[in-house]
């Protein structure tokens, strides 16, 4: 090294000095850090974790079935037939007739002409979004979309131009500039929104892409298996499934598995299976993966709108409950009619992140599992205790869980209170 050469510079060194660091270790010395806790139980609406019974107000599986005997079998005899893994991508050895079965079934229950299943919802994201849009498109996403598809956005290498969360003046002036860019258009949107729980105004959404000639896809993950009388989510809840382009659902939710699906016109289908790199790069899903997502989705369509009922009920009945201690809830936003659009996410604002994380603590010691959620997941000031439902929690769950709320938060959170 010459004396004027400047020494190397250690890639590693962003790990030492990186801006949340010192907070990440005053976390993890007191014992507050909300992530990685050992869940040592089935998911359910009473879990064992690190040792301890949780009423769980945190879980995604919404309709309970992790548990269900159909699909525990469903996961069995694909484990029996094919064995542990495929150990290839589907797009060489990695495709079974379960596949075949899934995308076929996934299709007829979403109402389009094919589905492309991927080895999980990430990868669906990622791989249909970055393939359909290259560089010289534009996509436009609401600020809440999950972070998949903001990954997606920026691999393919088009023009992003994000609008306020369920702002449709922001939707409408993004659209007005896009349509400068030159390119192809594609909104993106989720159907329910993960963190807040609150769902897209789907209506408003379709008009505005229908007047400026733009493609809308929209994210499904937290709707499928929940929303709509066959539970095909959110753009069959507002009678809206042939004005959307692409619908994005995924396994790890109500389908009570692991793994994402791409639905819509049969020629996009296709030219996703030979182009999408998440898909052709990324080895197959492990066959009880897919064998329980099949038995799942039969679940749901012979006996699914009793579950989704019993769900819906439950998130009424704790965000009334939330309300009732007062609490500062995410309202879920309003169906066409004028009802409310009850979702199975019920988030609490809280502010500050530090204080959520106490909040979360005390809530976790004290026998209740909620997720906390964080800047950058929400934005800065705006952080959330994430609580959601299940078709099998028991109104004597949810009464246990208020009753705890209501003790911590009277000892040491009562300037939570809004009312």
């Amino acid at each position: 090294m010459t004396q004027t050469a400047k020494p190397p510079v250690d890639v590693f060194e962003k790990v030492r000095t990186h801006d949340r660091r010192e907070q990440l270790e005053a976390a993890k010395e007191a014992d507050l850090l909300p992530y990685f806790r050992l869940i040592e139980s089935e998911a359910g609406p009473l879990m064992e974790i690190e040792g301890h019974e949780k009423v769980m107000l945190g879980s995604n599986n919404y309709l309970g079935l992790t548990g269900d005997a159909r699909v525990k079998q469903a996961a069995r005899d694909a484990l029996e037939r094919y064995g542990t893994g495929l150990t290839g991508s589907r797009f060489m050895n990695g495709t079974t007739p379960l596949h075949a079965e899934l995308e076929s079934e996934l299709a007829d229950w979403m109402g389009t002409e094919d589905t492309l299943v991927f080895t999980t919802g990430y990868q669906a994201n990622v791989g249909c979004i970055g393939t359909i849009l290259q560089p010289g498109d534009t996509v436009v996403c609401d600020s809440g979309d999950h972070a998949s598809i903001l990954d997606g956005c920026r691999l393919s290498g088009a023009k992003l131009r994000p609008f306020r969360h369920n702002q449709m003046e922001k939707l409408d002036r993004m659209l007005d500039r896009a349509a400068e860019d030159g390119g192809g258009v594609l909104v993106v949107v989720d159907g329910v929104f993960s963190m807040e729980g609150d769902i897209a105004p789907l209506t408003d959404i379709v008009e505005l892409c229908r007047g400026h000639g733009a493609r809308l896809m929209v994210d499904e993950a937290h709707a499928v298996g929940v929303l709509g009388a066959r539970g095909a989510g959110t753009c069959e809840l507002f009678g809206l499934e042939d004005a959307v382009d692409l619908r994005m659902g995924t396994f790890s939710k109500s389908l009570a598995s692991c793994g994402g699906f791409i639905a819509g016109d049969a020629e996009v289908i296709e030219f996703l299976k030979i182009s999408a790199r998440s898909f052709m790069f990324s080895a197959s899903a492990v066959p009880a993966a897919v064998g329980a997502a099949l038995g799942a989705l039969r679940v749901i369509r012979t006996d699914g709108a009793e579950l989704m009922a019993k769900l819906l009920d439950n998130s009424r009945y704790l965000r009334e409950g939330l309300r009732g201690l007062g609490l500062r809830v995410v309202e879920p936003g309003t169906l066409p009619d004028g009802g409310e659009a009850t979702t199975p996410v019920v988030p609490v604002v809280v502010g500050e992140d530090w204080q959520a994380v106490l909040l979360w603590k005390a809530l976790y010691d004290a026998g209740v599992y909620t997720n906390v959620a964080l800047h950058p997941a929400v934005p800065p000031g705006g952080a959330l205790l994430r609580t959601s439902l299940m078709a099998t929690h028991e109104r004597e769950h949810l009464d246990r869980a208020l009753e705890i709320m209501d003790a911590v938060i009277s000892k040491d959170f009562p300037e939570l209170r809004t009312a």
